[in-house]
């Protein structure tokens, strides 16, 4: 009966110890939530001489048009790799890592056969994101004085050269580039390029473009890139944009 008793004193403790556990009183008080994961560095670009500038804005400055999280990976990720993987082909080739980017970009046919595929996407793909970057951060609206007046005589006025800009951004079957580019005598013309081909191969310099490829607006637009090309608008820097075709005149304008 002793024996009995006992196990049976056992048994309940066991229980109230369980039921105890359970009571708010004796609940285990949570651990702080956990936030998200922070975003891993990039690889870090080997010696060479292009650099990954770093953004003239802060991440959510264009988020009426580019949300702060597609900037970073874009800037971060897609960028930064390229200027590591051109830095990386040009390794011991001296003559050619000391030329400028809009130099080597324009001589790329002297490139040598077995690095110059590489050359082609990463070099295009710094150029285009070096001039990209610079001319967001704004506001948006129309431009003025010099540049207004070279759209109004090359491309038709303001209204027909977004439409005209448009159209070609979505005729850009893939990935790919829509570009204005301009002449040292500040005329004006809408181009694309497909991947990361830039208008220097051909020997033509950029006013502005617009990046197409999906990992540019894909977070927030998923398919529907003329939302996307139609945002864009907004978010330009029309002063700094005037300012490169300032730069194209007086022949000091580079990438």
């Amino acid at each position: 009966m002793a024996f009995i008793h006992r196990r049976g004193l056992l048994l309940g403790g066991a229980a109230l110890g369980a039921s105890a556990l359970a009571l708010p009183g004796w609940a285990q008080a949570p651990g702080p939530a956990p936030g998200p994961a922070p975003a891993p560095a990039p690889a870090a670009a080997p010696t060479g001489p292009h650099t990954h500038a770093p953004l003239p804005y802060a991440f959510d400055a264009n988020e009426a048009s580019i949300d702060a999280r597609t900037m970073e990976l874009h800037w971060r990720f897609h960028h930064g790799s390229q200027v590591a993987n051109l830095n990386r082909a040009l390794e011991g080739q001296d003559a050619f890592a000391r030329l400028p980017l809009d130099e080597l970009l324009m001589n790329l046919s002297r490139v040598p056969e077995n690095i110059r595929t590489a050359i082609r996407n990463n070099g295009g793909g710094h150029a285009n994101h070096s001039m990209f970057w610079e001319i967001m951060g704004g506001r948006g609206g129309e431009p003025g004085g010099d540049l207004r007046a070279a759209i109004d005589r090359d491309l038709g006025g303001w209204t027909e050269f977004r439409n005209r800009f448009n159209t070609a951004s979505m005729g850009v079957f893939g990935s790919g580039w829509a570009f204005v580019t301009v002449t040292p005598s500040g005329q004006l013309a809408i181009v694309t390029r497909p991947g990361q081909d830039n208008p220097l191969m051909d020997g033509s310099r950029v006013l502005m473009g617009n990046d197409l490829w999906e990992h540019a607006y894909y977070l927030r637009y998923q398919n529907r890139r003329m939302e996307y090309v139609s945002s864009w608008w907004d978010v330009l820097n029309w002063e700094r944009i005037a300012a490169r075709h300032g730069e194209a005149v007086a022949g000091t304008l580079r990438v």
